[in-house]
């Protein structure tokens, strides 16, 4: 599971580094989520990602994943993402 974070926005996608593709992805950029959420650049719109994220993987039949937060501290967005997807039902 790959963070990216800026200042307005949000994504995640988790990535199949064996085969080199995107398997899942979700982003405050996506259509579906910019009507839910007024500001990409909050935890509340982290939560949301978390949240998606969480559904689309396990849709796809993907239980585990590992959290790439990158360069970004464990804090404020990042871990409201990761607290969501695992309330959610994705295991770290």
């Amino acid at each position: 599971m790959c963070v990216f974070r800026s200042h307005r926005n949000l994504g995640c996608q988790l990535i199949d580094d064996a085969a080199g593709r995107t398997l899942v992805s979700v982003s405050t950029r996506d259509r579906d989520v910019r009507e839910n959420v007024k500001y990409g650049g909050n935890c509340d719109a982290a939560t949301l990602i978390g949240q998606l994220i969480a559904q689309r993987a396990l849709e796809a039949g993907i239980q585990m994943v590992k959290l790439d937060r990158g360069c970004y501290k464990y804090h404020g967005r990042v871990a409201a993402l990761a607290a969501a997807a695992s309330e959610a039902g994705l295991k770290f």
